[in-house]
């Protein structure tokens, strides 16, 4: 290392690659500065990111309940056992009566939401005569963190067969018999401090053997 005065005669050190300390020091802290700038946009990309793909993979799961909802909901059909197609409806839960699978037997399809769960139980009938025996309900969880219950949104609304799109939903209690269209709702928040709004979507069936005209 090199010493060296300046015109005030304050000694500088001048390192062998040509470099004064001071000059050294000021080069250290513009990188720490940089490195530091650029470890927290990385780390803030990171998170974002976190969030988007988030996003995406809630509305792609409200998405596919909706598809599944409905698409059932359509199909509604008088029971094997003679009963109307549709047993009951609330703003959170519907019970109604189709053929969702692959044998001519038509399943008792229960969706209610409990808690921040949706929930979908289905029954098939059995025995001779035929019943609808709920202990043999099988119940599987459809979407989790749904706060429809919090917001005081209804997950399903119902409407008349006169129903064009405008008008107000059938107020409850719900006579089934009214009821021909159906909307379906669902808000979902994974994370209250990581998401920037409640994942929303809904969908708009009409029961097709309910319809008069």
């Amino acid at each position: 290392m090199i010493k060296i005065k300046n015109k005030k005669g304050l000694a500088l050190y001048r390192s062998g690659s040509g470099f004064t300390l001071l000059e050294l020091l000021v080069a250290m802290g513009i990188f720490t500065l940089i490195s530091g700038a650029v470890t927290y946009l990385i780390t803030d990309g990171l998170r974002y990111s976190r969030i988007i793909w988030d996003q995406l993979e809630g509305q792609s799961e409200v998405r596919k309940v909706l598809s599944e909802v409905v698409n059932d909901v359509r199909r509604a059909e008088t029971s094997s056992t003679g009963a109307y197609p549709i047993e009951s409806a609330s703003k959170y839960s519907l019970v109604f009566y189709a053929n969702i699978d692959v044998d001519s037997f038509r399943e008792k399809v229960r969706y209610y939401l409990e808690g921040t769960n949706l929930k979908k139980g289905v029954t098939k009938p059995s025995g001779s005569p035929l019943i609808y025996n709920s202990g043999n309900e099988k119940i599987v969880i459809l979407a989790h963190n749904v706060i429809n219950i919090s917001k005081n949104q209804p997950v399903f609304s119902f409407y008349a067969e006169s129903y064009q799109g405008t008008g107000n939903a059938l107020s409850e209690p719900i006579t089934t018999t009214d009821v021909h269209v159906v909307r379906v709702q669902l808000e979902i928040e994974r994370d209250a401090n990581k998401s920037p709004v409640p994942i929303r979507g809904e969908s708009l069936t009409q029961i097709r053997n309910l319809k008069t005209n």
